[in-house]
């Protein structure tokens, strides 16, 4: 007589994202990890001492992993000037404004989260901050992370006038005499970044933590930190990791992405190999480098093969910024191929999308085909030629479902400086699929919301989660199924964080990395699928969140 399980989830169904078996009605665990899937007769290992979690038609689905995620900086963000989840420039005074007061003695007025949208151009003045606050400095970044909203105080405080250049990687905002207005771009964010003073550790480690339970609340039981190393503004995130682990905090499993400083050449590469030992631990580990290649779209530094379109439709001189020179990037991403470490580009122009895919193409040719799993974020915008060049070199494709729709950033800052055929090559998931690349996904958070099923609905139906009625899909051709979608947040993202021998699917011997949902979407109208919630989560069979009314 087999032995009991501790946990048996019954009364399914069950999405397994097996293919050999994709759904079932029961589950059970012993130790940690899933010894059964089936139906009635796994109800068999049911003994005395076993939980039984009743799934009353709800469906149960493997942990969430999200590829491309900033916990500790969204977690900071949640407990400072905290802008996020509305777009009216008078909200975001009000709130700026409450804040100070409440914080009279915080020499700095920080947080974030605002949109683009929000302003005409995307940028908003320093003015208006000085209204507000004008006896101490204001940095408040935006939701994604490429530019930053200054008060004079700030401005003054990084002594920047009218005099001082745009850095190399970025640009002051200035009104027609020069001077500037209170927006930095990309790399002018870190004039002023820099002289903000640090969290402590003790706000570090409870930001992560934060954002750990944030995360799980939304069924995500690992992820891939895109950004640990010290960049602009943001903290490294890696000491809270160690002292979660320490004090046996961390939950989730974690695979941190170590920033490339793009300010520096090979001679860093020595020092990511010190820093990935030093940070290979049970549930961490940092066996990935992040290169940014380019910036965004809205602000025309996202990487180009064509100019922007200036604002009456003409072509300009701009087409974006590649901040690693491509003939470099070949030789520094087949050095860390070479050396056994994954490559996570930030890629979302077309142009930085080839560059990224020739460095990889550079290092299969140079070293042979390693299991580094090198994949490429955001690909907001992808040539046609370079589709089928993601399977070809065994590159992810790592989306972020929820910005595939019409919406003010896209239809305002967006679509009128691409044209009409650049804009039609945006978000290409269906194209990619087609071509047999590996998908897999990831938030963004805190650019943009962390909860799975908000990206999901975006990826089948082509519209936001509360458009109103009317809005057009975003490209229909590029839908993916419900199936497609879920499989790119589980078994995609855990095969680009190498843990798809461990999770990512429901598999007999695989860790019980487990989700239950409130619904089976599958059974509803794909117009429902935003409104799917968690209702609890298991990492290793252990829940680590249940809903308030599970």
């Amino acid at each position: 007589m087999s032995p009991t399980a501790d946990l048996v989830l019954t009364g399914g169904p069950v999405h397994t994202v097996d293919p050999a078996r994709s759904r079932a009605t029961s589950v059970a665990v012993r130790d940690g990890r899933i010894v059964a899937v089936g139906h009635d007769e796994v109800r068999e290992l049911i003994g005395p001492r076993t939980e039984v979690v009743d799934l009353k038609g709800k469906l149960l689905l493997p942990g969430f992993q999200d590829a491309h995620v900033h916990p500790q900086g969204a977690g900071l963000e949640l407990g400072l000037c905290h802008l996020a989840d509305t777009v009216d420039p008078a909200e975001y005074l009000r709130r700026i404004g409450e804040y100070a007061d409440r914080n009279p003695d915080v020499e700095w007025i920080t947080g974030g989260g605002w949109s683009l949208e929000a302003f005409p151009g995307g940028a908003p003045t320093a003015e208006a901050l000085d209204a507000i606050v004008p006896d101490r400095p204001v940095f408040l970044p935006n939701r994604d992370h490429h530019g930053a909203w200054v008060n004079s105080r700030a401005l003054e405080r990084a002594g920047i006038d009218a005099r001082t250049p745009d850095p190399a990687d970025g640009r002051i905002e200035r009104d027609a005499d020069g001077n500037p207005t209170g927006m930095l771009q990309e790399g002018a964010v870190h004039l002023v970044g820099k002289l903000v003073p640090d969290p402590t550790p003790e706000d570090q480690l409870a930001a992560l933590l934060r954002a750990q339970a944030v995360l799980h609340s939304y069924g995500v039981t690992a992820w891939q930190d895109a950004i640990v190393g010290a960049y602009a503004n943001m903290a490294d995130p890696a000491p809270s990791y160690l002292a979660a682990l320490d004090q046996g905090l961390l939950t989730a499993r974690v695979v941190g992405a170590l920033w490339w400083d793009r300010e520096r050449g090979a001679e860093q590469i020595p020092e990511l190999l010190a820093r990935r030992e030093e940070l290979h631990r049970d549930r961490f580990r940092a066996g990935t480098v992040k290169v940014m290649q380019d910036g965004i779209a809205e602000n025309h530094t996202a990487a180009m093969l064509t100019p922007y379109l200036t604002g009456c439709g003409c072509s300009s001189d701009n087409s974006g910024i590649s901040f690693v020179e491509p003939g470099e990037l070949k030789k520094y991403v087949t050095e860390l191929d070479a050396s056994g470490f994954q490559v996570h580009f930030h890629a979302l122009g077309d142009r930085a999308v080839r560059e990224a895919l020739d460095a990889v193409e550079s290092a299969r040719t140079a070293n042979g085909w390693r299991d580094t799993r090198h994949h490429l974020a955001h690909l907001q915008v992808v040539h046609p030629h370079d589709v089928p060049r993601f399977r070809a070199l065994g590159a992810s494709a790592n989306l972020q479902m929820l910005w595939a729709a019409h919406e003010p950033q896209m239809d305002e800052l967006t679509l009128p400086f691409l044209g009409a055929e650049r804009g039609a090559r945006q978000y290409p998931f269906g194209d990619l699929l087609r071509a047999g690349a590996t998908l897999a996904a990831g938030s963004d958070w805190p650019v943009s919301s962390p909860d799975p099923f908000q990206a999901i609905h975006v990826a089948v139906n082509r519209v936001s989660p509360g458009a109103p009625e009317g809005t057009p899909e975003f490209l229909p051709g590029q839908r993916l199924d419900l199936g497609t979608a879920l499989a790119a947040y589980t078994a995609g993202s855990a095969h680009v964080n190498h843990l798809d021998d461990i999770t990512g699917s429901i598999t007999v011997g695989k860790s019980a990395d487990l989700v239950v949902l409130d619904r089976d979407p599958f059974a509803g109208p794909p117009e429902e699928i935003a409104a799917t919630r968690v209702l609890e989560t298991f990492v290793e069979g252990r829940r680590v969140h249940t809903a308030d009314d599970a």
